[in-house]
């Protein structure tokens, strides 16, 4: 397992969380907005490990929730970076490596608001809808090779870019990450077979 993270902090607390459950993990620092520094991901993987079986692609920029009319340049070309093109990135560099798996999988985690638009989220949920079309265009390239791709759709989570986002909401009231969290490692096993469709955490779980 190879996880990465913009700082090292986040990349030690998900660490100690592994071990604490007798696992282990590589961890790579990254910042997707670093295009030098995601492309390098595939080529780096190869030469450590020779093989990629699983990416989960799960991280976005909040951005300013501001109208579209007012969105800043430099803001606009932040939240396109993390939430679109590093996704277009991290495809481009890890399709050699899926496609050799016996049985790839790629899970890219998603948002409603991606599919509902709503005042002052114009830079959020265009870029995720992107990120939207992008992946299943990506998947109906490859549908007749072994390799699987599919969204996920968490729904409301108590992490830190809803707090961002709703600064008032009681975050006890929310679900952790840990209770969706059975429902998109589904689809990152061998036997999984749904392929190019958007999945509920919801619907998964029965909520």
């Amino acid at each position: 397992m190879v996880i990465t993270a913009r700082t090292q902090g986040g990349l030690e607390e998900t660490d100690d969380t592994i071990r604490a459950a007798r696992g282990s993990a590589t961890l790579l620092p990254l910042d997707l907005a670093e295009a030098g520094q995601v492309e390098a991901i595939g080529p780096s993987l190869f030469q450590r490990f020779g093989r990629l079986d699983v990416l989960v692609h799960c991280a976005g920029a909040l951005g300013r929730l501001t109208p579209v009319a007012h969105i800043l340049p430099n803001d606009w070309a932040d939240v396109v970076a993390v939430n679109l093109a590093a996704a277009w990135r991290l495809i481009g560099t890890c399709d050699p490596l899926l496609r050799q798996a016996g049985a790839g999988r790629a899970v890219f985690v998603t948002t409603g608001r991606a599919r509902a638009p709503k005042a002052y989220w114009g830079a959020y949920g265009a870029t995720k809808a992107g990120m939207e079309h992008l992946v299943l265009t990506w998947a109906d390239e490859v549908k007749t090779t072994r390799l699987r791709v599919n969204l996920f759709d968490p729904g409301v989570v108590a992490t830190r870019m809803r707090a961002q986002a709703m600064p008032g909401e009681d975050s006890s009231t929310l679900p952790k990450p840990e209770a969706v969290a059975p429902a998109l490692a589904a689809l990152c096993l061998p036997g999984e077979l749904r392929h190019g469709e958007l999945l509920s955490a919801r619907l998964a779980l029965g909520r």
